[in-house]
C-alpha cells in the first residue's frame, strides 16, 4: 500500500483531497478526474490526488479482505484451544504494546486475545515503569510431579494433605488443590477416609511387606515315590518365615490327613519357639487339608491363619520360591523310592539353604542365611560336596 510519509495522516490528507468521488456501476468507488485543458497549476495538484485515489481503490478492498482472513482464522483457532483464557508473556505484552503504539493504541476493533480493559492496564504499568511479569503459578518441576504421585502410590492411606506436609518437610511448597489435580489424574482418591469403602484396600505386596516380622507362610508340595504298591505322592508341608527366611519341613507322608497335620502343626509351633518367631498371622491357601482343627490350633496361640485368594499362588511367593528352587536344583533330579529317602534329600537341601546358600531376594543382599557366617579371605579354597556332587558350596580352609 502506497502512504505519503506522513503515514496515516498523509494518507487521510491524499484522500481529502479526492473530490466529486462517484459510485461505480459495480460498487467501487470511482474519482472523477479534473479537466487540464486549463492550464491552471492546481489541476497537478488534481492530478496527483486523482492518481492516489486510483491506488486506494486497487489496494484497500485487498488490503481489507486480507485483515478479514487473519482475524477469521484467529477465531478458528480460537475455538479450537482448549480455554479459552491465554496469557501472553511478558516478551508477547512487549510486542504487543510496540505495534499498538504505531496506531496510538487504538487497538479495540482488532484486539482478540485480551480484553481492551487488560491492554490498557498493560499501557499504565508500562508509564510506570513496571516490567512485565509472568502470570499464574510458577510451573510445577516434573521432580514435585513424580514425587506426588510416588507417595500417592506407596501411602494410599495418605490424604492430599498429608501429601502436602511431607512435601514441606522436604523443602517443596505446593498448592492442595494441585496435589488434588494430580493424584486424581493418576488414578489415586486423594481422601481415602471419604472413599466409597470404609478402609481403602492396600496392595497385598504392600500388607506382605509391612509385616515381614510377624508373618509365616505354609504349602504342601508332593513328590512322587516309587514303591511295590505303586508310584504314590508323598506330602510334604513347608513353614517359612518371611522376615528371616527360615524354613522348618515336615516329615513326609502318603496321607497327610486331619491327625497327621495336626501333630506337624505342634512341631511347627515349637520350632518357632526355639527360633524366636513370633508371628501374628499364617498366610495358607484354601486346601482342604488345612482342616478346621489345623485353622483352630493356631487361633488359640494368638495366630491369625489368613488365606489367600483363590487360585493365586503368587500371593504366597516366598513359600512358592522356596518349594520351586528345592525341586528345580535337588528334587527332580532324583527318583525317589521311600520316605526315609525323601527326607533325607529335603533335609540335606534345607540345610544347605538355610547355612550355605547365598539368596538374592529383596534385601538380602546376596548373603548366606546364617547371622554367624563370615566371609573369609585367606586360607585355601575347597568345594563342599553333598547328594553325590548335586549340591556344591565353597569354603577356605583356615590356614
Amino acid at each position: 500500500m502506497v502512504t505519503s510519509p506522513g503515514g496515516h495522516r498523509g494518507l487521510a490528507f491524499g484522500l481529502a483531497g479526492c473530490q466529486n468521488i462517484r459510485t461505480h456501476p459495480e460498487g467501487r468507488p470511482a474519482c472523477h478526474f479534473p479537466d487540464f485543458s486549463s492550464g491552471d497549476h492546481s489541476d497537478m495538484t488534481h492530478a496527483f490526488q486523482s492518481l492516489l485515489c486510483l491506488l486506494v481503490q486497487f489496494f484497500a478492498p485487498r488490503h481489507n479482505a486480507q485483515i478479514r482472513l487473519l482475524k477469521a482464522q484467529i477465531r478458528i483457532l480460537r475455538r479450537r484451544l482448549p480455554k479459552e483464557h491465554i496469557v501472553p508473556d511478558p516478551e508477547e505484552k512487549a510486542e504487543l504494546l510496540r505495534i499498538g503504539s504505531e496506531i496510538g493504541h487504538d487497538v479495540k476493533p482488532v484486539l482478540e486475545i485480551v480484553k481492551p480493559a487488560t491492554y490498557r492496564r498493560w499501557i499504565s504499568d508500562a508509564k510506570k515503569g513496571k516490567q512485565p511479569k509472568k502470570s499464574g503459578r510458577p510451573k510445577l518441576s516434573p521432580e514435585v510431579h513424580d514425587l506426588v504421585v510416588r507417595m500417592g502410590k506407596e501411602n494410599l492411606l495418605w490424604g492430599y494433605r498429608r501429601i502436602v506436609g511431607e512435601l514441606k518437610k522436604l523443602g517443596h511448597s505446593i498448592a492442595t488443590t494441585t496435589v488434588k489435580r494430580i493424584l486424581r489424574e493418576h488414578g489415586i482418591h486423594p481422601t481415602p477416609e471419604k472413599a466409597q469403602t470404609r478402609q481403602p484396600p492396600m496392595p497385598w505386596t504392600q500388607f506382605i511387606h509391612a509385616h515381614l516380622e510377624s508373618l509365616v507362610a505354609v504349602d504342601f508340595f508332593t513328590k512322587p515315590v516309587h514303591t511295590l504298591r505303586g508310584t504314590l505322592d508323598a506330602h510334604v508341608l513347608v513353614w517359612l518365615h518371611l522376615k528371616t527366611r527360615k524354613v522348618f519341613c515336615s516329615p513326609a507322608t502318603f496321607n497327610p490327613d486331619d491327625r497327621w497335620i495336626l501333630q506337624q502343626a505342634r512341631n511347627a509351633a515349637m520350632w518357632m519357639e526355639e527360633e524366636q518367631i513370633r508371628p501374628t498371622m499364617l498366610i495358607m491357601d484354601h486346601d482342604t487339608k488345612f482342616t478346621l482343627h489345623f485353622r483352630q490350633f493356631w487361633k488359640e496361640l494368638g495366630v491369625r491363619p489368613k488365606q489367600i485368594p483363590i487360585r493365586a499362588p503368587q500371593a504366597n511367593a516366598f513359600v512358592e520360591s522356596f518349594v520351586g528352587r528345592l525341586k528345580s536344583e535337588c528334587l527332580n533330579h532324583f527318583c525317589i523310592f521311600s520316605l526315609r529317602q525323601l527326607d533325607y534329600i529335603v533335609a540335606c537341601w534345607t540345610s544347605h539353604y538355610l547355612r550355605q546358600r547365598p539368596h538374592r531376594g529383596a534385601g538380602m543382599g546376596n548373603r548366606v542365611l546364617d547371622p554367624a557366617f563370615e566371609p573369609q579371605t585367606h586360607g585355601t579354597v575347597h568345594c563342599r560336596e553333598q547328594l553325590g556332587g548335586l549340591i556344591k558350596s565353597y569354603y577356605r580352609e583356615a590356614a
